[in-house]
């Protein structure tokens, strides 16, 4: 599967994933993974950063709020448009790009940093990306990313629920299969069963790597890790937006920074 071919899936995706993330039913981004990302990244004021895969643009904007100067580029152009409409409602300064990850067209040491929220994942050759991030990085500039956890996601993986219906265990297979463009089909869980009817599941290729590939892609890239981060939902947080409860078992995110020297 090529750039091209991902691109059609995610086209595929964009209106429908617009509508029902900005209505609040991406429960895993907006109650853990977002504000954990947020949380772990350096201060950005002032400084010029991209953010690769951008999507409609709503975790573009909250880098923005933090005072940075943001571009946005996405390889999806309904998700660009919705981006760019945002924009022009509540403006933030961002420029959003129609663009593929996998060639980032942006003078070398353009930018302070780089974000990658759930997007990394999903590109078909993230050595080639990583490359591209190291050369459009300012020196002392620094990448972070977020994905699915490789060891507690990979590309079967199933929860084991008590009778009462919560997490107690999560079963995993197939570690070390890193096919290339797997599709995986699914909608946002917290939409209500009868709207969920109506609906064709997104569609989403995905380029799986075990945790040893990804050290190594980075490495290879010139970037040294310098942070992990595996979030986890609160007791609270796990009461209130029950969604996110089985985070308390296992990771099923892993962020990662990294800076070149």
């Amino acid at each position: 599967m090529d750039a091209s071919d991902v691109a059609a899936h995610w086209e595929s995706n964009a209106e429908t994933w617009t509508i029902y993330s900005r209505a609040g039913y991406d429960k895993y981004r907006d109650a853990l993974n977002t504000p954990a990302f947020l949380e772990m990244l350096p201060p950005v004021a002032g400084l010029e950063g991209l953010d690769l895969g951008c999507g409609e643009g709503t975790n573009t904007r909250a880098v923005a709020r933090l005072g940075a100067r943001m571009t946005g580029l996405d390889i999806a152009p309904t998700f660009v448009r919705h981006a760019r409409e945002m924009e022009a409602r509540e403006p933030l300064g961002i420029d959003y790009v129609l663009g593929d990850g996998q060639s980032i067209d942006f003078p070398d040491a353009s930018f302070d940093f780089v974000t990658a929220f759930m997007s990394l994942m999903d590109m078909a050759d993230q050595q080639s990306v990583l490359k591209g991030i190291e050369r459009v990085l300012r020196p002392r500039g620094f990448l972070q990313f977020s994905i699915l956890h490789p060891c507690f996601v990979p590309p079967t993986r199933k929860n084991i629920r008590n009778e009462a219906g919560e997490a107690v265990a999560v079963q995993i297979a197939d570690y070390f299969d890193e096919t290339d463009g797997r599709i995986e089909r699914w909608l946002f869980s917290a939409i209500p069963a009868e709207e969920r009817a109506g609906l064709t599941p997104f569609s989403i290729p995905r380029f799986h790597r075990t945790l040893t590939s990804w050290v190594s892609m980075i490495v290879g890239a010139g970037l040294a890790i310098e942070a992990f981060g595996e979030p986890m939902a609160t007791s609270e947080m796990a009461l209130t937006e029950p969604v996110v409860a089985d985070t308390r078992i296992a990771p099923i995110f892993l962020h990662v920074r990294a800076r070149k020297p």
